[in-house]
């Protein structure tokens, strides 16, 4: 699964990356949670488009919104099986900015916060999913959600992990976001594959990620003499 992410980059960068029109403002964010509201991409009718989402998926079909808690993550491999997601394959497809992802190593008993992110330490783009919920209470009300999609771990993730999320950069995004329709699921199997390992790394941080609402820069900082990844050694 992908259960906490980083977007510590500046708007512009993910601006000229990904192509987006209008201009959004938002503070860097170190350890995201589900339910938390965050900048999702999605295609819109001139061009890409920066919307705030909450994170946890409320089709529009739910009588309620707090099947979102219970829809933060999307399995690449079913995808087409499960009406939820089907729909949304097909019409609404988002990338989700974000430039590390955290998950925790089991030892033992004990469980070790590792961030993931690229070599390079550049910003990419988790495939996401995402749809409009209106309270059927106050019908001027709507909510936007987005899920992110999981898939099998690459040989680095393995280690730490039994699901990772699918990750693009600038040329894999674009073919997400615009490949919508005419999709096949053979297509789908092509183009939400687990990201090379040799382009990644881990490394252990402090538990203060634990919590939630720990959100400083101090979640992202390496532990002294902790655990250390490199995706080469697993390529």
């Amino acid at each position: 699964m992908c259960g906490r992410f980083t977007q510590t980059f500046d708007f512009r960068e993910i601006k000229v990356r990904w192509n987006i029109e209008r201009d959004l403002e938002f503070a860097p964010r170190y350890n995201i949670a589900p339910s938390q509201k965050v900048p999702v991409i999605v295609k819109g009718e001139s061009g890409n488009e920066a919307r705030i989402m909450k994170w946890g998926l409320v089709p529009f079909w739910a009588p309620d919104s707090s099947i979102g808690n219970r829809m933060i993550n999307a399995r690449a491999e079913t995808l087409m099986e499960k009406p939820s997601f089907k729909r949304l394959v097909e019409q609404r497809r988002c990338l989700v900015p974000a430039d590390g992802f955290y998950e925790w190593r089991r030892d033992g008993n004990r469980k070790f916060p590792m961030l993931i992110r690229l070599k390079k330490k550049e910003s990419f783009a988790f495939a996401g999913l995402w749809d409009s919920w209106r309270n059927p209470q106050m019908s001027e009300d709507v909510l936007h959600t987005f899920t992110i999609i999981t898939t099998k771990p690459n040989s680095m993730l393995k280690h730490i992990h039994n699901r990772m999320p699918v990750i693009y950069d600038q040329a894999m995004g674009k073919q997400w976001l615009e490949g919508g329709g005419t999709t096949i699921s053979m297509t789908l199997d092509a183009i939400l594959q687990p990201m090379a390992a040799n382009y990644m790394e881990a490394y252990e941080v402090s538990k203060i990620v634990n919590a939630p609402a720990s959100d400083q820069s101090e979640c992202v900082q390496p532990v002294p003499g902790g655990q250390v990844l490199d995706g080469e050694d697993y390529a």
